[in-house]
């Protein structure tokens, strides 16, 4: 899960499931599995995509269709081949299709052995029919207003409510499908264009609801199922819930990182303890505050901190760039890490917002938006408005919500989860709480860790074995398993930044 007044609060039923959209796909040829396109083919030559036609609206499986863009990387090994294993990286909008070739050289080699691996952008993402709601040119141009200001208030709101505004006139048609009850029955359309009668899934952040959903629709379509830092799925939680929560769990993590810092002050010389790391960060951004510099303001340092606290192979250069501001006045190091809002990164936070935006009811008061960021801000001030920013057009967003259902995992064959002790992203409360929610469930904790996505993704021998021993033989652990973390980055070894990992976003 990335950091992003419905003009009717039409409730529309979650697990509805529309059978004529999925029999229709069956009937039709399967995809066409070609070159593709060139900034996926470059990093990952490997992959093979296609197309698949959807409906737009999925309770008229006849009307309009929208394009989604699947790849797909076969299993190295036919004889030993299970089946298809569709992975989605998070967000929501987060890029699926080239997360495949990711994955292909990271997962264990006997898991791509056995499965085709097939990433699939959600729809309206990225090469599968995408939408902005605003020109990054303008609307993104950096520094941002400062989220903790109470005197830009005013203007932060005004930029959501344009933005929410920016999503109606130009993605208007397609906002009522986005959310996520829609991509799980696309999911089931990939499924049934690719001939399998069951699928498997790997999904991340977002994509453990995204499978949660999936497995309360179509339990029966369900092989095996992979779900790495989960979402809390309680209804009071999607999505409100689960934002603020992040803060809490941002502030502790941060505070691990400045403790890390310390630890290694004959590298950063920034103090040698936590508090003292703590004060040059807060003098960083006090001076950012008195003058930004270039694309560097008080709101960037709070992104790319919040960032780095994803994963730790972020944390040298975070550290090193504090470092490099706070005793030598040299901007350049944070100023690289700041990334810019291109027409990717728009169609990402479009997609963030609109599927969070209408998955759930919002609160549509200002005041309560701003009671509870205050709230918030009095003990876990690092990312509380920032946090609260991003998903403000939620506010005024002009498409329905819906009431989201209750997962209970009826039906759902054995599932397996991972999840640091310290994720920021998904904080552990809600991935023991998606656990309760699905009782064929089991859960390894990694240790004393904060890695937003840890089988596969952080380089964790024990998890991987877990993960591919469950994927390839159908074996679980017989009980919830805690597990050594990885271990933290040395800043004094000649390459602390190791290939191995990847970071969610």
């Amino acid at each position: 899960m990335k950091r992003s007044i419905a003009l009717g609060l039409a409730a529309v039923a979650v697990l509805a499931v529309a059978p004529a959209a999925a029999s229709t796909a069956a009937a039709q040829p399967g995809p066409q599995f070609g070159p593709c396109p060139q900034d996926v083919a470059t990093p990952y030559p490997q992959l093979r995509c296609a197309t698949i036609d959807v409906p737009l609206d999925h309770a008229n499986p006849g009307g309009e269709q929208v394009q989604l863009l699947i790849s797909k990387l076969p299993a190295r090994n036919p004889q030993a081949r299970r089946g298809a294993l569709l992975v989605n990286p998070g967000g929501p909008g987060g890029p699926g299709v080239d997360f495949a070739g990711t994955l292909s050289e990271l997962v264990p080699q006997q898991v791509r052995d056995s499965y085709d691996l097939i990433g699939f952008d959600t729809r309206n993402t990225a090469h599968s029919t995408p939408i902005s709601c605003a020109d990054p040119a303008t609307h993104w141009a950096n520094p941002l207003p400062d989220p903790d200001s109470p005197t830009a208030r005013e203007i932060n709101w005004r930029r959501a409510e344009a933005y929410a505004d920016g999503c109606a006139q130009r993605a208007g048609k397609y906002l009522p499908h986005l959310n996520t009850p829609t991509n799980a029955r696309d999911m089931d359309l990939i499924r049934a264009a690719l001939g399998e009668q069951k699928i498997s899934f790997l999904g991340y952040s977002y994509g453990t609801y995204l499978g949660a959903v999936y497995g309360q629709l179509f339990p029966q379509r369900v092989d095996r199922m992979v779900l790495d830092s989960s979402v809390n799925p309680d209804t009071s939680e999607i999505w409100y819930g689960n934002n603020l929560a992040q803060d809490v769990a941002a502030q502790q993590r941060l505070d691990h990182f400045f403790g890390w810092v310390a630890r290694h002050d004959r590298v950063f010389h920034l103090g040698t303890d936590q508090r003292a790391v703590k004060a040059a960060w807060e003098g960083v951004q006090a001076e950012l505050r008195r003058v930004p510099r270039g694309p560097l303001g008080p709101s960037e340092l709070i992104e790319i901190s919040f960032n780095a606290l994803y994963g730790e192979s972020d944390w040298q250069p975070l550290a090193q760039g504090l470092a490099d501001f706070r005793l030598r006045g040299d901007d350049r190091g944070l100023a690289a890490m700041v990334k810019p809002k291109d027409a990717l990164a728009e169609n990402g936070n479009a997609i963030y917002n609109a599927v969070e935006c209408a998955d759930a009811p919002w609160p549509t008061r200002r005041a309560e938006w701003e009671r509870d960021s205050r709230r918030m801000a009095v003990e876990h001030p690092f990312a509380a408005w920032f946090n609260s920013w991003t998903v403000a057009p939620c506010r005024t967003w002009q498409a329905p919500r819906q009431q989201p259902a209750k997962i209970t995992g009826e039906g759902l064959p054995p599932v397996l989860m991972f999840n640091s002790e310290h994720d920021v992203a998904t904080p552990y409360a809600g991935a023991v709480e998606m656990h309760h929610s699905l009782p064929s469930s089991v859960l390894v904790t990694e240790r004393d860790a904060g890695k937003h996505g840890v089988w596969a993704l952080s380089g964790n021998a024990e998890a991987d074995r877990i993960g591919a021993d469950y994927l390839v033989g159908g074996l679980l652990p017989p009980e919830d398993v805690a597990i050594p973390g990885h271990p933290e980055p040395d800043p004094s070894a000649p390459d602390t930044r190791s290939s191995r990992t990847y970071d969610l976003r």
